[in-house]
């Protein structure tokens, strides 16, 4: 590059540096995109001078470049048009010019085509077609851009340009799940982004119906207030993405956890008591979001109107405020929700109540939109619309559509104010992967699935209760309001049954009603946690969860509940494992009830005489298990339900004083992994060396029961899962586990040092604080040690190491992993923990590798 060219690659690099410091401290980005694109139509402009081409080609800006509205690290997409077909020297210049862009430190896209090129591919791909839309002339012979131009307009089709575009964007949503909430989103691409507003823009040129949102509120596409709407949210995601190219040095358009505190940083978004500045960021990039998705519905059924003349069918009056008219609600005229302020909610019941309709209209949509504001104290305290809220969502069909478009529209929030403040909040707690207002709205659909025919083969057992259920509406506001006290400080389940309360006293639910509401929210986390972190074999844990639930009712709304909020949360956190864990808790607590109680004496009696019956039909002669159960104490029977007592019993008949490892695997009967059993003679740190071996095969411990008999053999039971090969799959799988593992504990080798992973992008940015709580069981001889922190390979066995330093002997344990959050619970004992000083120090080193 000559010193020419180094001049202008300086020039450019001050003028950048320049703009994006006035961008930073003015945060005015129209003028920062506009700086940019001139900045770059200089250096271009003097780049085609000095290859000599300003007369034999003509320089044209295509896409952003094209639109003007250049983003710091957004590609520079140029059209290079020869005025005729170029011959060698032309060619080298061209070649020379875009060495030189390049050069200059310009993110290059060209193309060279001549008009007639650009004619065959604009007719035959609307993605060039669009691209030319925006076509701006930067340097060169102006009848060759007038030519381009004339060109363009003749291959619009008006009515294919608005199909391709509405399917190119449909395509464009699938890619990100059809959600503008995912927790990293693409502020460009996704729905609700950037390119949502600039679809609306092409279609509305090629359209010929307007260039700039004033010229669309010109043709009564917009209102004046959309049209604001439109300038204020895309104001906010381009100084978002803005902000993005600049922290990242390149073109970034995802707002990945790795940067949103920095760019709440930049727009001086300070944190409050309760909530983080990257999830008030987060928040207003969603209201935003929102808005921009709401606005490209109307705008595209707008145009769509104005270019697809439907036949007309004659209106048939539903009441006197809506109309049905060409498959769709609409409203009697403008101001019909004016004069009946009830229509703001009845629409949506209308809606669900009639089949036939498709949708809303572009009026009613825009109504209900504008009309938001109206519903005020006053409307939320009429008894008119308190009746119309709760038929709602009473409603056979429909409910769950018409609350995400209530939602959608901001009427629900407005209907609820405490539902609008959780609108768009993030959840920083690694295993939901939804918004609050997202995963409330996932648990309604999941709920709703329950009670549809077509849909009872995924859940039999939810389904068969919810089709039971009086009133299952019930469990819908539950739904609503179980965590809608999330981001306020505070137990948020205790929060969220006061807010319940308050809106079943105010729309009339009755006492029995209002206590099961209650209920639910304020004990929706109850049942998965005492499913998942404690020992739901011993009957007393289930006494005192059925103590809890109180009734029948209570149990089944409660389960059900449970399952929906789970596979509401995440695809990953919801498992076989925990559906079994949910469903035998259930079962357990369930017959508690019905027999009001039963004693734990009598409880172990059935149990151990339904694993006899289980014997017999192997073939088992009625005294061969007494050697075996003369070892085992009531610890084991209570920890063991009948069918591991009689898989244990069938395996170590003959093994019951054994010298040797006995290994056995059998499937999960959860449906997912593998049942391993280890029977040996007890070793100080058999669970760590286990652990250390399951960990090096790249296996994960879902649960572990240890057990010591009272002769000193380890009685040791492990349900693993292989994301590589499934054991259900490959009984090769099982036959090596069984091999491979008793050989590995006869070898008694040194423990390995553990090899801790590393923490995942969003454990990183999202740690979860490191607990370790050590305190002493009932009898004061044993201790509950419980860890809390962010999982990663190897963590198990890193915890495992430690308590086998330390001579620890762990008695039971309980692995329980939510996301990427790990919450392991484990019965130990040792000389260790006999000191405070020993147990200081044990909750030292353990801390130590549980945090990041």
């Amino acid at each position: 590059m000559n010193d020419a060219g180094v001049a202008l690659r300086e020039d450019l690099r001050l003028v950048r540096q320049t703009l994006i410091a006035q961008f930073q401290s003015r945060r005015n980005v129209e003028r920062l995109l506009s700086g940019l694109s001139r900045a770059v139509d200089q250096v271009v402009r003097k780049a085609v001078q000095i290859t000599g081409l300003e007369r034999s080609v003509a320089i044209v800006a295509v896409g952003g470049y094209g639109r003007g509205a250049l983003f710091p690290h957004s590609d520079v997409d140029i059209l290079i048009i020869p005025a005729r077909a170029p011959d060698e020297d032309i060619k080298l210049r061209i070649e020379q010019l875009v060495g030189l862009l390049w050069d200059l430190g310009l993110h290059l896209g060209h193309s060279v085509r001549t008009v007639a090129e650009c004619r065959v591919q604009a007719c035959s791909d609307v993605t060039i077609l669009t691209s030319l839309l925006e076509a701006r002339l930067v340097m060169g012979p102006r009848k060759l851009y007038r030519a381009l131009s004339d060109m363009v307009l003749g291959c619009i089709d008006r009515q294919k340009f608005f199909q391709d575009k509405l399917l190119e964007q449909q395509q464009r949503h699938i890619r990100f799940n059809e959600s503008p909430y995912s927790l990293e989103p693409n502020c460009k691409e996704g729905p609700g982004g950037l390119r949502d507003l600039q679809m609306l823009l092409w279609v509305a040129r090629a359209s010929g119906l307007g260039t700039r949102w004033h010229g669309l509120e010109a043709r009564g596409l917009l209102t004046r207030e959309e049209t604001y709407a439109a300038l204020r949210n895309e104001a906010v995601l381009k100084v978002i993405r803005a902000h993005l190219h600049i922290l990242a040095g390149r073109r970034e358009d995802r707002l990945l956890f790795d940067v949103q505190d920095a760019v709440a940083q930049a727009l001086d978004i300070k944190p409050t008591q309760t909530r983080r500045a990257s999830e008030i960021l987060m928040q207003r990039y969603y209201w935003a979001a929102k808005a921009v998705t709401q606005l490209n519905t109307i705008v595209l059924q707008n145009i769509r109107e104005r270019l697809f003349v439907p036949v007309d069918i004659p209106a048939v009056q539903l009441d006197d405020t809506f109309v049905a008219h060409n498959e769709v609600l609409d409203i009697t005229t403008d101001d019909a929700l004016e004069r009946d302020r009830n229509g703001l909610l009845r629409a949506f019941l209308v809606l669900a109540q009639h089949d036939e309709l498709q949708g809303m209209s572009v009026r009613l949509l825009r109504a209900l939109w504008h009309g938001r504001s109206l519903i005020n104290r006053d409307f939320r305290r009429d008894p008119q619309n308190r009746a119309t809220f709760l038929a709602l969502l009473q409603c056979e069909r429909g409910v769950l559509h018409e609350l995400r478009r209530m939602n959608q529209l901001s009427v629900l929030g407005h209907y609820l104010p405490v539902f609008r403040r959780i609108v768009g909040q993030m959840q920083y707690d690694l295993f939901h992967v939804y918004t609050v207002d997202q995963h409330i709205l996932q648990v309604l659909r999941n709920l709703r699935r329950f009670s549809m025919a077509e849909h009872a083969h995924e859940y039999p057992l939810c389904s068969q209760i919810m089709t039971g259920l009086e009133k299952p509406w019930l469990l819908y506001i539950a739904a609503l309001f179980h965590d809608i006290a999330k981001g306020r400080g505070g137990d948020h389940s205790e929060l969220g049954a006061r807010d319940a309360r308050v809106f079943c006293h105010s729309h009339n639910l009755s006492r029995q009603d209002t206590a099961l509401v209650v209920f639910l929210v304020r004990h929706h986390l109850t049942m998965s946690r005492v499913a998942q972190g404690q020992d739901i074999a011993n009957p007393e844990v289930v006494d005192r969860f059925a103590t809890v639930m109180g009734s029948q009712q209570r149990l089944d709304a409660l389960y059900v509940f449970t399952v929906a909020d789970i596979r509401g949360t995440s695809p990953k956190v919801w498992n076989a494992w925990k559906a079994r864990l949910l469903e035998d808790l259930y079962q357990f607590a369930r017959r508690r009830l019905a027999s009001q109680s039963t004693p734990v004496k009598a409880e172990l009696e059935q149990r151990k005489q339904r694993a006899l019956e289980t014997l017999k039909l192997y073939g088992v002669s009625s005294q061969a298990h007494e050697p075996l159960w003369k070892q085992l104490d009531v610890v084991y029977f209570l920890r063991h339900t009948a069918r591991d007592i009689a898989w244990h019993t069938r395996v170590l008949l003959a093994h019951v004083d054994t010298q040797s490892a006995v290994v056995r695997s059998r499937l999960s009967g959860v449906g997912e992994g593998a049942e391993v059993l280890v029977y040996v003679q007890d070793q100080q740190d058999l669970f760590a060396r286990i652990c250390a071996w399951f960990e090096s095969r790249g296996m994960s411990i879902m649960d572990a029961r240890i057990h010591t008999t009272r002769h000193g053999y380890a009685l040791d039971t492990f349900l693993v899962t292989d994301e590589r090969t499934h054991f259900e799959h490959s009984s090769e799988l099982r036959t090596l586990v069984e091999t491979e593992l008793s050989e590995w504990i006869a070898m008694r080798a040194p423990l390995p040092e553990p090899n801790m992973g590393r923490l995942s992008r969003q454990s990183r940015n999202f740690p979860i604080s490191p607990a370790v709580k050590l305190q002493p069981d009932a009898g004061g001889q044993r201790f509950l040690l419980g860890i809390t922190g962010t999982d990663r390979v190897g963590l198990l066995y890193a915890i495992a190491h430690v308590l086998a330093a330390h001579e620890i002997k762990v008695l039971t344990a309980k692995i329980n992993t939510l996301g990427e959050r790990a919450e392991d619970i484990f019965l130990i004992e040792g000389e260790l923990l006999k000191s405070s000083r020993g147990q200081l120090q044990l909750e030292s080193d353990l801390l130590a590798v549980v945090s990041p």
